[in-house]
């Protein structure tokens, strides 16, 4: 079966999921909480590049970093879709390799349960 992903797009749902559990790394901070209203079918999850980051054009490829390396997450690991994500990049992740990124990223994943 095919995982979708799909953005959260309610101001109250991004307000919940910031009162949820979070995890830390150098490149990123992952908030997940389960939303009962949402469908469980696919894999709900939203990318935040802040405006201090830099121009469009940085936070613009460091969001479309994350979601390439989310894609690979979802096709090599079991992700709990009950849970919500969100993940809130920070500046190294537009200036550091790409395969250290996705390291990162998959250990905290595999955190989640």
């Amino acid at each position: 079966m095919k995982l979708r992903i799909c953005s959260l797009s309610k101001n109250e749902d991004f307000r919940s999921i910031l009162n949820g559990n979070k995890i830390n790394n150098k490149y990123s901070t992952i908030f997940f909480k389960k939303l009962d209203h949402l469908s469980s079918k696919q894999l709900n999850m939203s990318f935040i590049a802040k405006k201090k980051l830099g121009n469009a054009v940085i936070r613009n490829k460091i969001k479309r970093r994350l979601k390439n390396i989310m894609r690979d997450l979802v096709k090599q690991l079991k992700i709990n879709c009950n849970y919500s994500y969100l993940i809130i990049a920070k500046k190294i992740v537009f200036n550091d390799k790409f395969v250290d990124i996705k390291k990162e990223l998959f250990l905290d994943f595999k955190k989640i349960k």
